[in-house]
């Protein structure tokens, strides 16, 4: 059985969205549920440290015990062939990235969902990350009693 996949939006594909997608793969995993995440960043030649994941995320996936197998092993930028493929995209701050989604993927913009989760230079990743955490643990929640997701596509519409 293939699995359905969930597309998680930030700017960078460096920290937020990472954890999203971290930590979704481990408890759909644990839950045996069928769904898959993938994250992909609007402009991730931004980031302008060198390294592929920040190190905030990988210190808060190692502290919860998820495998960094969990996560892509880069930053990628988001294309139309990924909003395709997802059956639901979810960017993680609404403020920032509807703008973003509007200049690049017009079509998308209105058809993905958006959670208002602040980048590091609002508030801490102490703060955000617990945030990121509770929106995809109540995702999984959901999915555990909906595993077709049908209620995705009353929250978000169905790219």
């Amino acid at each position: 059985m293939s699995k359905q996949r969930i597309l998680f939006i930030c700017t960078g594909n460096y920290y937020r969205s990472r954890f999203a997608e971290a930590l979704f793969n481990h408890f759909a995993e644990r839950a045996k549920l069928p769904w898959e995440a993938f994250s992909r960043g609007l402009y991730p030649e931004w980031v302008e440290d060198g390294t592929e994941l920040s190190p905030h995320t990988r210190e808060a996936m190692q502290a919860r015990g998820i495998a960094m197998r969990h996560t892509g092993p880069a930053r990628t930028a988001l294309t139309e062939a990924d909003l395709r493929e997802a059956a639901c995209a979810i960017a993680l701050k609404e403020t920032e990235h509807r703008p973003m989604m509007e200049q690049k993927f017009p079509t998308y913009a209105d058809k993905i969902g958006y959670w208002e989760v602040h980048d590091i230079d609002v508030i801490e990743p102490e703060q955000a990350l617990p945030e990121v955490e509770s929106h995809v643990i109540t995702l999984c929640q959901q999915l555990l009693e909906d595993p077709s997701g049908d209620f995705l596509y009353s929250s978000f519409a169905k790219i």
